[in-house]
């Protein structure tokens, strides 16, 4: 078989229990939960990080967070950690990306390394692909608006997103409308979907030779919050005509300070009816345009030889546990994603894996999937450790990670720093400063904050996290807190060896190495 075509859809700012597939009772999400009932669904796939960049870093290199580096706005993939998009690209694949999000697409972070062509809907200028022929007026446009993306607008929003006291300055009131909605700050979601449908349409009739690696991303549930007032009807339909609810969402709409910093007095019933009604509205909204995506995908040529992964990159906290946004705590709200997979041949259409899993896994999941890859090329790669951390393993019931997903939470620091020129009282009280880690296996999470301890939750008994067993299960809490250091350790190795330049070396990992070879992954 021909190496298959990789569609990678990820779900921006998506929380898992807001999706029918994953319980939610509100018929929110009908066409996301059609297509998973054709897919394989991680029932509990945890992100390796709480928000866009190293989350994404993580899905794109299979590291962790601590390992790849690229944990703040104002860092850059190093140069020895390779990009999926890369290492397919050197094994054939046409590459190319359409994103929503200004983080990935517009700021210099290396995240869209390795891509042929990378449309981005987020900025002063987006660029689209174009499918007709352009009359010399309109090259001539799309060349100054090129000159002035490259010139203009890309430094000055580098700029914010690299400077501490710019990115705080741009948080106030009267700077957040415009640029979160007159610079596109959540790029074009519907017309990016009508651009996708018609690229794939394009390829079918043009019959390409070369594989397709396309990667998307959705920016529609994050705040600030538009859905169409149709969809606030269905998903609230309380507050769709309360005057006072649609005050309270445009106060929050139009301070982007609000959307990560704690509320000191937590959020009054109406705020917290309003956020989560007009978040579910948003679902509803992406749900519906998403439709027309799966339609296509469904009639392709080439869709009996298609891996379509679709993921959350992290979720949303809208009050729970004392915080809001998604920038600095390891609860579920964040953590806690969608994954579905659909691979016609190679994963059963209706199947439901229930261990935990990384996120990061779905690089070695797209990298199997490619087959023979280029070695000379990519020297840090191990053949044994991607086909073993892939995620058709462990829907085939070969788990080498033994139902364990690893999570790191790095405080954005440039959200810290706008925090402390206008609160300094709550960065002790909340905690902003600390570094939080997580393991989950089985049902049971551990949390540390700043290497110690902190929480432990059965998660099928509690799954809001709200009754901490950190003092009751002492020989769990002792057992999974020497695996989360143990991780620890590797990590870091990993990273120490990217900084030094020099190639990966999984035997320092001695339990995974184990692993692979007790399933024959290695000799």
């Amino acid at each position: 078989m021909t190496k298959p075509d990789i569609i990678f859809i990820v779900l921006d700012t998506q929380r898992a229990d807001r999706l029918g597939v994953y319980g939610n009772q509100k018929n929110i999400s009908p066409n996301i939960d059609q297509f998973a009932a054709q897919s394989t669904v991680f029932e509990n796939a945890i992100s390796a990080a709480q928000w866009t960049i190293p989350s994404h870093a993580s899905m794109f290199t299979g590291l962790y967070p601590t390992a790849h580096q690229l944990t703040q706005s104002h860092l850059t993939l190093g140069p020895d950690t390779h990009h999926a998009a890369e290492i397919l690209r050197s094994a054939g694949y046409e590459t190319v990306g359409f994103c929503n999000n200004p983080l990935v697409g517009v700021l210099e972070n290396g995240l869209n390394r390795g891509f042929e062509q990378f449309y981005n809907y987020a900025g002063t200028f987006p660029n689209r692909p174009q499918f007709v022929e352009r009359s010399s007026w309109q090259k001539l446009r799309e060349r100054y608006e090129e000159f002035m993306r490259k010139r203009l607008a890309l430094p000055i929003q580098n700029f914010f997103g690299r400077s501490e006291s710019a990115f705080s300055l741009s948080l106030n009131k009267w700077f957040t409308p415009l640029w979160s909605k007159f610079l596109n700050f959540k790029g074009q979601n519907e017309l990016s979907i009508q651009d996708v449908i018609r690229f794939l349409a394009q390829q079918d009739q043009q019959e390409q030779d070369k594989p397709l690696f396309l990667f998307y991303n959705l920016m529609e549930t994050h705040l600030p919050f538009y859905p169409p007032k149709q969809f606030v009807d269905q998903m609230a339909p309380n507050i769709a005509n309360d005057r006072r609810a649609r005050r309270i969402m445009r106060e929050w709409n139009s301070e982007a300070y609000r959307w990560s910093a704690p509320p000191l007095n937590g959020l009054t019933d109406l705020e917290w009816e309003v956020l989560n009604g007009y978040y579910d509205a948003e679902v509803l909204y992406q749900d519906d345009y998403l439709k027309p995506l799966f339609e296509a995908l469904a009639v392709r040529k080439n869709r009996e030889n298609t891996l379509t992964i679709i993921v959350g990159d992290h979720g949303d906290g809208l009050g729970e546990h004392g915080y809001f946004g998604h920038s600095f705590v390891a609860y579920q709200e964040l953590l806690h994603v969608p994954l579905i997979i659909n691979w016609p041949h190679e994963l059963d259409a209706g199947q439901r894996v229930s261990q935990p899993v990384s996120t990061r896994r779905v690089f070695h999941t797209m990298l199997q999937a490619a087959g023979e890859l280029p070695g000379e090329q990519w020297p840090n790669l191990n053949d044994g450790e991607i086909r073993g951390l892939s995620l058709r393993e462990v829907a085939h019931g070969r788990d080498v990670e033994q139902a364990t997903a690893y999570a790191e939470v790095y405080p954005p620091t440039n959200i810290v720093k706008s925090i402390e020129d206008r609160q300094p009282e709550i960065i002790e009280k909340f905690g902003l400063l600390q570094m939080r880690r997580a393991i989950v296996q089985e049902n049971l999470k551990l949390i540390q904050v700043d290497d110690q301890p902190a929480e432990l939750f059965d998660l099928k008994q509690d799954d809001l996290e709200l009754d901490s067993l950190l003092e009751v299960k002492q020989d769990q809490s002792t057992s999974l807190n020497h695996q989360l250091n143990r991780m620890v350790g590797t990590v870091e190795n990993q990273r120490d060896s990217l900084l030094a330049g020099v190639p990966l070396d999984i035997d320092e990992d001695s339990e995974l190495i184990q692993h692979l070879r007790g399933l024959g992954y290695i000799d």
